[in-house]
């Protein structure tokens, strides 16, 4: 029983380590050489969790191995467009200048309910409008409509608006991001100061953002 509970930490920690190292994509939507990548890593992990007679090191190097394999395989793919293509397969035009390509449809073996699904999803529900429709290489699908269904922008509109900043956040759940801090202009006697002026301490906070123009989202937390 303590064989079987050690085995699951010792996995379950190397998992989340591989897979952290691997980058975010793995955890996102991912690519096919990195779905078969997480089913092994996934396989290789319970067949030595489940098996107790099996040396835990039997399992430990597989899953080294495939990592590594994964890290070539993404060495390679970046350096070569051949190679890319080969493991990752290539965008394809669902929809070409308003026109529906049942070719592709065939190929890629989408029918024409997926298609308006997906198109609904990205919240297009009138094909008219779409000018392209591209089935991206990890199963996502972009959509780029006709000029004149497109929404209105500030530019289009001959107007002039500040660019959005990123917000950094400086406290949350209560406590003080100090490298965050570092990041903006203020330091902690400001943080401190808005504070005073909202009445409450600092562990009181839920989230405090401020972005680089000065806007501040405060969110305190609910008392008990």
């Amino acid at each position: 029983m303590l064989d079987s509970i050690f085995r699951t930490l010792v996995f379950y920690v190397l998992l989340l380590i591989v897979v952290r190292l691997l980058g975010k994509r793995q955890i996102g939507e991912m690519e096919p050489s990195e779905i078969v990548v997480t089913m092994l890593l996934a396989n290789l992990a319970s067949i030595t969790i489940e098996n107790l007679d099996m040396s835990i090191f039997f399992g430990i190097v597989p899953i080294l191995l495939v990592f590594a394999a994964e890290l070539l395989l993404s060495f390679l793919t970046f350096r070569s467009i051949g190679i890319r293509k080969l493991f990752c397969g290539k965008p394809v035009i669902l929809i070409d200048n308003g026109k529906i390509c049942e070719k592709n449809l065939r190929r890629t073996r989408i029918n024409l309910d997926e298609l308006t699904m997906d198109l609904r999803e990205n919240g297009i529900f009138d094909l008219s409008t779409v000018k392209f429709a591209i089935l991206e290489t990890d199963g996502q699908l972009s959509t780029m409509l006709f000029a004149k269904d497109q929404p209105a922008s500030a530019k289009d509109a001959g107007q002039k608006v500040r660019d959005t900043e990123l917000p950094v956040t400086l406290i949350s759940d209560g406590k003080l991001l100090r490298d965050n801090l570092n990041l903006t202009a203020h330091d902690e006697a400001w943080v401190r100061q808005q504070m005073e002026e909202r009445k409450c301490s600092m562990e009181q906070v839920l989230l405090m953002t401020v972005d680089a123009a000065g806007h501040i989202y405060f969110v305190k937390k609910t008392e008990a």
